[in-house]
């Protein structure tokens, strides 16, 4: 399966592959719609506010992955040199991006019926703003700096450094007192959550992870085509 991402493989990607993805997406996202609008029920405590879950704690998970597999790939890179991680690492970052803005605004306004206010700088919040900072370095350094291995590089240890905040995201509810609840759902334990919720909240995880892997696999390929297309260049 890892070969589906060499450089060559992704060009051979069609058309009906990402065609195939967006009616899996179209599907799963309208049922999950469904679910979380109409037929999940609302919270006894926070009422249909809780709805907002449903985008919230996806979107969340999404991002950390993301920024999680980009910081692994940057350290392999290091180590192994593998050509093809960073172009990886790259196409990830955007879309990683867009899932932490997302995270940051739903919990802003699940934040003001629950709490009384859009924003407070306590310890979950905050370290998901660095890492919104992080993401930003780290695509502005591939943006701004125009040679590759010199981007490559900084990029990478931006990546590495910002790993650091990743546990901090997610013990923060544990480690400090913090407006933010602990989470429902944990490798470690079974989830305090009804099925009931639980149904709207993976069908919406999968419709967010599809759109990532369509994003992702856009955004992989015109890189490679771009190296190929500069290595021609070059030639001439």
């Amino acid at each position: 399966m890892f070969k589906n991402f060499f450089p060559n493989q992704i060009l051979l990607l069609k058309n009906k592959t990402i065609n195939n993805l967006i009616f899996f997406l179209i599907l799963i996202f309208i049922i999950g719609i469904i679910y979380s609008i109409f037929l999940s029920p609302p919270d006894y405590i926070q009422g249909d506010s809780v709805r907002i879950m449903y985008v919230h704690v996806p979107s969340s998970f999404i991002a950390l992955i993301c920024f999680g597999s980009i910081g692994v790939m940057s350290i392999i890179n290091f180590i192994f040199k593998i050509k093809f991680l960073p172009l990886i690492a790259k196409s990830l970052a955007p879309a990683g991006f867009i899932f932490t803005l997302i995270s940051i605004v739903t919990g802003s306004l699940w934040g003001k019926p629950t709490w009384g206010v859009w924003w407070v700088w306590d310890a979950r919040l905050t370290s998901m703003f660095i890492l919104l900072i992080f993401y930003l370095a780290y695509i502005f350094s591939w943006i701004f700096i125009k040679d590759f291995s010199k981007a490559n590089k900084i990029s990478s240890i931006i990546a590495i450094i910002g790993l650091f905040n990743l546990p901090i995201i997610k013990f923060s509810v544990n480690w400090w007192n913090t407006l933010h609840q602990p989470s429902s759902i944990t490798l470690t334990s079974s989830p305090t959550i009804h099925y009931s919720m639980m149904i709207p909240l993976l069908l919406m995880f999968c419709a967010m992870t599809i759109y990532l892997l369509i994003i992702f696999l856009m955004k992989y390929k015109t890189e490679v085509m771009k190296i190929k297309i500069n290595k021609k260049n070059n030639y001439k």
